[in-house]
């Protein structure tokens, strides 16, 4: 079994294709495809999570896999690198691939995402004349630098779709049109390099740049936020890219836990297909845990469970993880009628607050009922009201669509999915070995866990730092001394003793 398992695992994954896009969707192997991704950062789950996160998220729905890559925890000295532990990406990138997984890859290299320093390694501010995220000569080298490292790494484990692996989109920058305007000419000209940059690395498939709405042509802009159905990228050649959906959110010291009802999220994700989105991500689909000092400041918790349908301990948080599985079946039932049209759907008004997007291959009467020869042919009927009901006539059908809700018909007849009418279970956790089913149970019971799926504990780890000045560190200085030039980010604690 060890053996079977190494040979899949560091085999070949995919016969190689090539990424491409056009307006409608990204292109894997001369096809549109709608995708479904799940975000998990994988340092923020230990290795041995790793194969059960993948494998719920794949049965959960997901096509790809998507996750930043941290430069601090790669690079903690400049030029001393680390590729071990929660931070063997590769490792990480080759599992997905063998879930038969395609991965987007966030380089960044600033990421954000709650990390300490967004992710930059601390000795950066301590390069000289250096200037973050504009157009600094310093910093751009040592973002090339690590850029370059990435890139190049998987390029030689032949990770990338072209060599057969599972790399089918990678990220520059993250969040940048956010700050820009902020650095004056020196953000655009930052922007515009860190683009040609990244295009020149060789990785041989699409970049992309969330919330970066002047993004250059050769790169596609994307959404990031809690709702995306009326996003438009800045070039009709560009596909609807949704790299950001906040599932849920962070959590701070002292702060309620958020939640996002999953009917909401549903709703958002449905009318995104629904008015001609493409690839859609969530962030986060595991959040994991931010370990050791990693969790950013000036707040946030060690916990990053993020209100998402895998919880921070890897089990699945239902109803939401369930109901978002039906919802991905429905829109992979509509698949076929979504990348057919190549122009925008057939747009028709149903109500003051009602409205239906109609996919189908040949002309059809919304007002006549359909024939039974009928080819390829996909409707979501959407009810924006939040409060009232609504009984909508549509292909001589009436439909009843509960408030702030979607109603999906994969052969423009059949009723698959309605995002306000939850099906999963909502308290019952069975946690099993591999990939766990669940049925639609509705009553409650105990938590149920089982004795094969925890990995045994070895040994508990404790951190400890020494508390007063009687130590190999201790110095003696005059006045109040910068905290981060002295620690260089090994504690959150510098003790003084004066008198």
């Amino acid at each position: 079994m060890a053996v079977a398992q190494v040979a899949v695992i560091y085999g070949e994954f995919f016969e190689p294709f090539n990424v491409s896009y056009d307006h409608r969707a990204i292109i894997l192997g001369g096809q549109r495809r709608m995708l479904i991704s799940a975000g998990i950062h994988y340092p923020r789950a230990t290795p041995d999570m790793w194969p059960g996160l993948i494998a719920k998220s794949k049965e959960g729905g997901a096509d790809v896999i998507e996750t930043y890559v941290f430069w601090s925890g790669h690079e903690p000295s400049r030029g001393q690198y680390y590729f071990e532990e929660r931070y063997d990406i590769v490792k990480f990138v080759k599992l997905v691939g063998a879930n038969g997984l395609y991965l987007l890859l966030r380089i960044g290299p600033y990421v954000c995402a709650e990390w300490n320093f967004g992710g930059f390694p601390v000795w950066l501010r301590d390069v000289p004349g250096i200037e973050f995220r504009t157009d600094n000569a310093p910093f751009k080298d040592e973002m090339q630098r690590f850029a370059k490292k990435i890139v190049d790494m998987m390029k030689e484990e032949n990770l990338f779709s072209w060599q057969g692996g599972p790399i089918i989109l990678t990220q520059i920058e993250n969040e940048y049109g956010n700050v820009q305007g902020s650095y004056g000419q020196g953000g655009e000209r930052y922007m515009k390099w860190a683009a040609g940059m990244a295009l020149g690395l060789g990785a041989g498939v699409p970049w992309i740049m969330c919330r970066q709405t002047d993004a250059p042509e050769a790169i596609i802009n994307s959404c990031n936020a809690f709702y995306c159905d009326g996003f438009k990228p800045n070039s009709y050649r560009k596909p609807v890219i949704w790299t950001e959906d906040w599932n849920g959110w962070y959590a701070n010291w002292g702060d309620r836990l958020p939640h996002r009802p999953v009917e909401d999220n549903a709703f958002a994700i449905a009318r995104f297909f629904q008015r001609g989105g493409s690839f859609h991500n969530y962030y986060m689909y595991f959040g994991g845990t931010n370990f050791e000092r990693t969790a950013g400041g000036p707040l946030q918790i060690t916990s990053y469970n993020y209100d998402a349908p895998i919880d921070e301990y890897g089990i699945l948080n239902q109803p939401k993880w369930g109901h978002l599985k039906d919802l991905h079946k429905a829109i992979k039932l509509c698949e076929p009628a979504l990348v057919a049209v190549d122009d925008s759907p057939l747009y028709v008004k149903l109500g003051r607050r009602q409205e239906a997007h109609v996919y189908s291959s040949e002309h059809i009467d919304t007002n006549s009922t359909l024939p039974g020869n009928i080819g390829t042919c996909a409707a979501f009927l959407a009810n924006i009201d939040e409060h009232k009901s609504a009984s909508v006539k549509i292909f001589g059908k009436v439909y009843n669509l509960p408030p702030w809700s979607v109603s999906i018909l994969p052969d423009c007849k059949t009723l698959a999915f309605n995002t306000a009418k939850t099906e999963a279970q909502v308290s019952i956790k069975t946690v099993e070995s591999g990939s766990p089913s669940f049925s639609n149970a509705t009553e409650a019971a105990d938590l149920l866990f089982h004795d094969n799926y925890f990995t045994p504990l070895k040994s508990w780890m404790a951190s400890k730092e020494p508390i007063g000045l009687w130590n190999k560190n201790s110095f003696s200085a005059k006045g109040i001394l910068e905290h981060l030039n002295v620690t260089k980010d090994t504690s959150d604690y510098l003790w003084y003793i004066t008198r």
